[in-house]
């Protein structure tokens, strides 16, 4: 197991990272195990991991309460939230009741924001079980509902008192879902890590194909990156928000074709590709950094052809966006692969050509 921390003062939290660790509950601090402790977790992931967490807990003398939720991102929504908080009233849980996260990005973001929320705050812990949770959304303290305008426009920051991501949950993930993770690993190339971008060249199938050195290294360098970034700026006042690259015309996909219908990291890599076609339209990088984008995201099994949901719908799901300051969209662009930076400061007509035409995988 490796230990990584998420520094920031008096709420810093460490992120456990290896193998067998959804029963070790000896990783959650002996405080939150005193009394009742509620698992949230969803029908795909409940048969596959619940008894083994509710079993760690349980022998560490924690009186357990599961809620099981129906599974997908439509379900992030006000009725599922209320679900969460009818459960807690009626069993009354109270403010020092913790709130464990067994799944992935959705149920992450679902049970932190109850947490958040629930009595003004409780206890919050993170057992993310897809590539895409343990690398991004587990990190960070990023809770939020969707909206049918707009995704994650609801929400809090929040931050958990512990994440444990246990890679053994990977070998149990869809290849779809495996491939919507890769989306937020290569995003970290990207924008800031140059010699991770190489590597995660080099070594892409070895990820697709689950090798366990591979992957561990990988879940690792990420979110030693998240940390890093988040340690610097929690709030997403700065450059936190780079780690959107792609997320807002990936928003804009996920909300356009009803939330479901494309997996966050699938409407993500698509989005990466429109912002380095845009990063090379407004005249940043080249025609060859566009292609390492698309390149890469396609051997990942992702998607890099967004649909074609027109210039004006896309404007407007996107002028919905959490980065819209002034009536202008923030838009994370590329100065070169391993480099990116906000800017609000672009040509109508050459968003107009990216959105006008979103096939075209390079310009």
């Amino acid at each position: 197991m490796n230990t990584l921390s998420v520094n920031l003062g008096e709420r810093s939290y460490p992120i456990h990272i290896g193998s067998g660790l959804c029963t070790q509950a000896a990783l959650i601090p002996e405080k939150l195990l005193k009394g009742k402790i509620v698992v949230i977790t969803n029908d795909t992931v409940a048969p596959l991991y619940l008894e083994s967490v509710l079993s760690g807990l349980r022998a560490r003398g924690a009186e357990c309460m599961p809620i099981v939720l129906p599974d997908g991102e439509a379900y992030k929504s006000w009725e599922t939230l209320n679900r969460i908080f009818d459960e807690l009233l009626s069993h009354r849980c109270e403010r020092k009741t913790p709130l464990i996260a067994l799944g992935g990005g959705v149920i992450g973001d679902l049970t932190g924001f109850a947490a958040a929320t629930y009595q003004r705050g409780v206890p919050f812990i993170q057992i993310p079980t897809t590539l895409l949770s343990q690398v991004d959304s587990a990190v960070g303290g990023k809770t939020a509902i969707n909206h049918p305008l707009g995704k994650n426009m609801i929400g809090a920051f929040y931050q958990p008192q512990v994440v444990i991501a246990d890679m053994d949950t990977l070998r149990t993930l869809p290849p779809r879902e495996l491939a919507a993770g890769l989306a937020e690993v290569i995003k970290y190339g990207f924008i800031r890590d140059a010699e991770f971008l190489d590597w995660l060249e080099k070594n892409i199938d070895r990820l697709i194909a689950l090798e366990p050195e591979a992957l561990a290294f990988a879940v690792e360098r990420s979110c030693q990156n998240k940390a890093d970034v988040v340690a610097g700026d929690e709030r997403e006042t700065g450059e936190r928000a780079l780690l959107n690259f792609g997320h807002t015309f990936g928003h804009a996909i996920e909300a356009g074709m009803g939330y479901g219908a494309w997996l966050h990291g699938e409407a993500v890599s698509a989005g990466m590709v429109m912002a380095a076609r845009f990063s090379e339209k407004l005249g940043y990088i080249g025609k060859a950094d566009v292609q390492r984008v698309v390149d890469i995201l396609a051997r990942a099994k992702l998607p890099v052809a967004a649909p074609e949901l027109g210039a004006a719908r896309y404007l407007d799901l996107m002028g919905h966006d959490k980065k819209v300051e002034g009536g202008r969209i923030n838009f994370i662009l590329l100065k070169k692969p391993g480099a990116a930076f906000i800017s609000n400061q672009y040509d109508a007509a050459a968003l107009q050509a990216i959105l006008s035409t979103p096939k075209q995988t390079h310009a």
